[in-house]
């Protein structure tokens, strides 16, 4: 059969500078060639062991229940908040941004009872307002991003917040997309009961895994539900004993994104966690300077802006879709657009994983600089 009207596959090799996902490694590129293995082959088996150990690193815990779902960072949200929730529960969603907005949507979907808290985009929340919510009723977990992508903000004090949930008989779930691997996470020692990520943001892998963990405590309300996760595929025990010694069938996973999730987090763990967050900030830097110089400064204050994720306020007078539409086209920098509200106001930068390099940030200021002043 001849196929007409369809170009060979040619990808561009963008310089990606947007919110996710980040630029691959050579050395992960490279683990993807290798040639795929059946999902239950033993040489993927022992990968995942390695795998599961090098993501308790990054998430710093010795959580059993450590794992990369197969989907996005959207099924980690939805696997989360699925296997915890069950109809008629009470749940607390502090929401500071669009993806603080999404978890509220599935959690009500769920058949939760959802009460919002909520700031205005670019804020972060203190702990005594979320405190102050969590006793108005008993909540049976509150929900609440690390890192909002849609503003490029960090909510911080989040060991408080969850010493204060569980105060109130209440789980933390923590959305941490936009921050594992590029600013501390610390599951354990802020007592987080469930946190989940994505592999194509600060871990550099392409997108299609969904890395997460769950405490012995959300463990143990998972184990004693009532009523049967509604979603078989993101059954969270039907996961652990998958990749647990049972190996018991659960999906078709791909060999090939786990080969280059697992090499990802070998070069994570190379450079040293405390080292790639020294790196992502001193390119963050770097970055905020220049744009301050070029009259679109930062839009979130420096006390709680996430260094791999700034949003850029648009200059007046400037055509913020034209401007990114001509750093693709002339450039090949990608950069994203505003999210609702700040969808015209700012641009959102990211520096993330490979993509945080001191030459990526020189490149997209000389590129920008030439674009607003011609």
């Amino acid at each position: 059969m001849t196929m007409t009207g369809f170009p060979d596959l040619n990808a561009p090799s963008r310089v990606l500078l947007g919110p996710g996902p980040s630029m691959v490694h050579p050395r992960v590129l490279r683990a993807m060639m290798a040639p795929p293995v059946g999902h239950l082959d033993p040489y993927l088996l022992h990968l995942y062991q390695e795998e599961q150990s090098l993501l308790r690193y990054v998430f710093q815990t010795r959580n059993a229940w450590t794992f990369a779902l197969s989907g996005t960072g959207t099924s980690g949200m939805e696997a989360a908040l699925a296997n915890l929730i069950e109809p008629g529960d009470a749940v607390l969603v502090a929401i500071h941004g669009y993806f603080g907005e999404r978890m509220a949507e599935i959690a009500a979907g769920l058949g939760a009872e959802v009460d919002r808290i909520q700031r205005a985009p670019g804020e972060i929340f203190t702990v005594e307002e979320i405190a102050s919510a969590l006793a108005r009723r008993r909540y049976k977990l509150l929900a609440l991003v690390h890192a909002e992508t849609s503003t490029g903000a960090e909510q911080l004090h989040i060991a408080e917040i969850a010493a204060a949930a569980h105060q109130h008989g209440a789980l933390l779930v923590l959305d941490t997309v936009t921050s594992l691997g590029g600013i501390p996470v610390k599951v354990d020692e802020w007592d987080v009961d469930v946190a989940y990520s994505a592999s194509q943001k600060n871990l550099g892998a392409p997108s299609g895994l969904a890395p997460i963990t769950v405490s012995e405590r959300a463990r143990q309300v998972i184990e004693r539900r009532k009523t049967p996760v509604v979603s078989f595929y993101l059954d969270l025990k039907r996961y652990a004993a998958y990749w647990g010694e049972a190996h018991a069938y659960h999906h078709t996973a791909s060999a090939s994104l786990h080969y280059a999730l697992r090499e990802a987090l070998r070069l994570v763990a190379e450079e040293g966690l405390e080292q790639v967050f020294a790196r992502t900030r001193a390119h963050a830097e770097l970055l905020w300077q220049g744009l301050e110089e070029l009259g679109a400064s930062p839009f979130v204050p420096l006390e709680y802006r996430l260094p791999p994720l700034t949003t850029a306020r648009v200059p007046q007078g400037v055509d913020a879709h034209r401007l990114r539409l001509r750093l693709l086209e002339e450039y090949n920098i990608e950069i994203a657009a505003g999210f609702g509200a700040l969808r015209d106001t700012v641009w959102r930068i990211g520096l993330m994983g490979y993509s945080s390099r001191r030459e990526n940030v020189t490149l997209l200021l000389a590129a920008m600089r030439e674009l607003l002043h011609n």
